[in-house]
């Protein structure tokens, strides 16, 4: 079944499109494809000096290289002591724990707060929302010491060990306004028919919560994807680090960066999160936008 999207005759959204003129529409659309030119200038500028000839990276604004050469991708990923590839498995292996551990820690923390009762439930909820106005910065020494004692450093536990201890409070308190908006009928409902409040969470609450799911693990992975404080901090072998110390390896202030290779790369560690917003842009917007049940 089609639907027809057309403003109907004698409605009044036909009347203002009749009465707009033509070169308005034009110009609208000509300013909004200009803004989103002057947007995405950096990123096909980076793509044009990612097969630039080594001395032309610099040279000229143009986006439209004189020659292509794809040797920098190859410089890129083989040049260093260690494969860029390396980096890529190593990002992922972090991403991906990070993705599992906030998920399943946010969506049980949520579910307590959003369907249990317990003592000082209110509390705690505060405490929750405070430590989203701390900086990273101030607890970043306590930590630093804390896993220092533990003897993680130089590993990826201190990346991923916090994930599964439901440490990002913005995901708990987004999936908390999704819970409170599914009806709690369903919880009575199940409770009758003898389901625990595991049950519950695990074959209710889970499976009507795709979208806010899909948008806590999306964020998870770009956010850790892309963090450069974290593993700058407590990776120091050159073996373990993620794509973003990667990169930084390419610029040396005491010898020679190559520039083209930096590109190349940076441009690799794009695909695998522009393919990720592809494949799950709907649900995405879908747990963003809404608070409850939409059928």
């Amino acid at each position: 079944m089609t639907i027809d999207a057309r403003p109907k005759p004698g409605s009044l959204e036909a009347e203002q499109a009749e009465r707009r003129p033509l070169w308005r529409s034009l110009l609208i659309h000509a300013a909004l494809i200009a803004m989103c030119f002057v947007m995405i200038y950096p990123l096909l500028w980076m793509v044009s000096a990612s097969v630039r000839p080594q001395d032309e990276i610099f040279s000229s604004a143009s986006l439209i290289p004189s020659a292509i050469d794809w040797g920098a991708y190859w410089r890129g990923w083989n040049g260093l002591r260690v494969s860029f590839g390396t980096f890529f498995l190593n990002s992922f292996v972090i991403a991906a724990l990070a993705v599992i551990g906030n998920v399943l820690a946010c969506s049980l923390t949520a579910f307590a707060f959003a369907r249990l009762e317990f003592f000082g439930k209110r509390f705690w909820f505060a405490i929750m929302l405070v430590t989203l106005m701390l900086p990273y910065q101030v607890t970043l020494i306590p930590q630093y010491v804390l896993f220092l004692k533990l003897g993680w450093v130089d590993t990826i536990l201190p990346l991923v060990v916090p994930k599964f201890l439901a440490a990002d409070a913005f995901f708990i308190f987004l999936m908390v306004q999704f819970f409170r908006g599914i009806p709690r009928e369903l919880d009575e409902a199940a409770m009758m028919d003898g389901c625990s409040a595991w049950r519950i969470y695990w074959k209710i609450m889970l499976p009507l919560s795709t979208p806010v799911l899909a948008t806590a693990a999306v964020f998870t992975f770009i956010w850790t994807w892309d963090d450069f404080f974290g593993p700058l901090i407590y990776l120091n072998d050159m073996r373990q680090y993620t794509v973003m110390l990667g990169l930084r390896t390419f610029t040396d202030s005491t010898g020679e960066s190559d520039f083209g290779g930096l590109f190349a790369m940076s441009v690799a560690s794009l695909v695998p999160i522009f393919l990720l917003f592809l494949v799950f842009q709907r649900l995405l917007i879908e747990g963003i936008a809404t608070t409850g049940i939409k059928r």
